[in-house]
């Protein structure tokens, strides 16, 4: 059987807007899901505010959602490595929790 030749690397140069590097922090996340595509929605959640607020949605391909876990997986790990045990014990932060 003939060998397919290796695809060539691409490289790829990254674009952010100014408003977009600072960062937007979120303090809960609700994660759903269709047989095509999962969506994250990131919120922000005021301490004894009624309302919450969606700042981003991430819309992925069930491949990419994947990588993404493992991507996370292999960072926290390092970090753990890095810097100690992330405690996750104790009451969430907020009623709602984190839905999923």
């Amino acid at each position: 059987m003939p060998e397919t030749p290796a695809q060539p690397q691409v490289q790829i140069q990254l674009q952010i807007d100014d408003n977009v590097a600072q960062g937007m922090y979120v303090n809960m996340a609700m994660l759903n899901h269709n047989e095509t595509e999962f969506v994250i929605d990131f919120i922000y959640v005021q301490p004894q505010a009624p309302k919450a607020v969606v700042r981003a949605r991430v819309i992925n391909s069930p491949k990419h959602m994947k990588r993404l876990l493992h991507a996370l997986q292999d960072n926290v790990a390092k970090y753990e490595a890095q810097f100690g045990k992330i405690d996750i014990s104790g009451p969430l932060p907020h009623p709602l929790g984190m839905p999923h």
